[in-house]
């Protein structure tokens, strides 16, 4: 999972990060998986793109490109945030790594023209490049202060396995794993 803060488990154990949870989910799931966490604070899609060599290493079979909040957050242009996740996604491609996009959504304070030219982003390049889409990396979590730190931006380890609930099963689906649930024991 190559990302930002989110990704990176900002002010968590590093277990508590969503690709640990999303990699213990999946396990349990009988999916013989390791999720790797390629996430960096304060990261933006320029980053990702400059690192993403040495990020995501050669034998990644799947990657999922979480960047975009902090090219939001710090206002760089929408055409410049779709370049670098082109970029990445081609970069995947090319060497023939399934990849996967899990969105993010501008706040209303960036203006409507601003907040529709983000938000289209990550539509507009899961139909580009065929590819499979979690529209926004914070469902169920954003805005809700019992899932979120004191910050209001970074997860609470719950908020965090929430994210990871949502994207174990996305990942399962996307990239065509095969999940097998354990059977559960029925107390007499």
């Amino acid at each position: 999972m190559l990302g930002d803060s989110v990704t990176a488990g900002f002010g968590l154990a590093r277990n508590q990060a969503p690709p640990a949870r999303m990699e213990f989910r999946m396990r349990w799931a009988g999916v013989n998986v390791r999720v790797a966490n390629a996430g960096v604070s304060g990261d933006t899609t320029a980053g990702g793109l400059a690192r993403f060599g040495f990020a995501v290493p050669q034998g990644t079979s799947a990657v999922i490109i979480a960047l975009g909040g902090n090219d939001m957050l710090q206002g760089v242009e929408p055409a410049q945030t779709r370049e670098n996740l082109s970029a990445m996604i081609r970069a995947a491609q090319a060497r023939r790594i399934r990849v996967a996009l899990s969105g993010m959504q501008a706040p209303s304070n960036w203006g409507a023209d601003y907040r529709r030219a983000f938000d289209a982003i990550f539509p507009d390049l899961a139909r580009q490049f065929a590819i499979p889409l979690d529209p926004f990396l914070l469902a169920g979590v954003a805005l809700d202060p019992r899932l979120n730190q004191t910050d209001g931006i970074h997860p609470t380890a719950e908020g965090a396995d929430i994210i990871a609930s949502r994207l174990a099963v996305f990942a399962i689906r996307s990239f065509g794993l095969r999940a097998t649930l354990p059977r559960r024991t029925v107390n007499p």
